[in-house]
């Protein structure tokens, strides 16, 4: 139905929160977010912008709440495969109804808080178009598969990845460019080194890493 919905929408949004959602098909695999961005996109032919909604709350049981780092996850990788705004489901249903459950979580407000400012912090890159040949990126392991976006502003190149399976790997990262720089991770206070156009970073499970390449 979403396909030929999107004829008459300007924007094309779609919500999934497979932490809060029991079937086991899907519960826990926050890849189903990217994956609903990617379909929307292509039904839409990359004409109309997408946005999606990310779950913050444990809507129907506290036993369902996504942990911080999953709201993270979740939103990168929407922003990574190509969404263009994010909203968030902030109720509680069960079992006292809180409509503004996001800040009744103190932990999850920080966290939210936090998103969005780097989000904010990052928009005038987020807004330019991204590259498709700038840069690669290959995994250590082959089920877990590392996703790339990457974009160029201001002379520097910045490459957001998201590791898309819950288990761990490294990724390594080919850069078309200067064959060396500093890398800078952005919001994790450390650096990294480009060497012979390339270097690697360690992925825990569902694990997101900004970088900087260059000053």
């Amino acid at each position: 139905m979403y396909a030929e919905y999107e004829k008459g929408a300007d924007i094309v949004s779609f919500d999934i929160y497979p932490v809060n959602n029991t079937d086991s098909t899907t519960h826990g695999n926050l890849w189903y977010v990217a994956q609903g961005v990617d379909r929307l996109r292509q039904w839409s032919e990359y004409k109309k912008p997408v946005w999606n909604w990310i779950e913050v709350t444990g809507i129907d049981s506290p036993s369902g709440a996504p942990t911080p780092a999953q709201v993270k996850t979740e939103v990168w990788m929407s922003l990574v495969h190509g969404s263009m705004g994010v909203g968030y489901f902030c109720h509680v249903f069960s079992p006292t109804f809180i409509e503004a459950g996001l800040l009744a979580d103190t932990a999850m407000k920080s966290a939210v808080q936090a998103i969005n400012q780097q989000i904010h912090d990052l928009a005038p890159v987020l807004n330019t178009p991204s590259i498709a040949n700038a840069a690669t990126v290959s995994s250590s392991n082959s089920t877990v598969p590392v996703d790339l976006m990457v974009k160029r502003f201001g002379g520097t190149l910045y490459l957001f990845s998201v590791a898309m399976r819950r288990s761990a790997t490294t990724a390594t990262f080919t850069v078309r460019g200067p064959p060396s720089a500093t890398v800078t991770v952005l919001g994790e206070a450390r650096t990294l080194s480009l060497s012979a156009g390339a270097f690697s970073d360690a992925f825990a499970p569902y694990a997101v890493h900004l970088y900087r390449v260059g000053p």
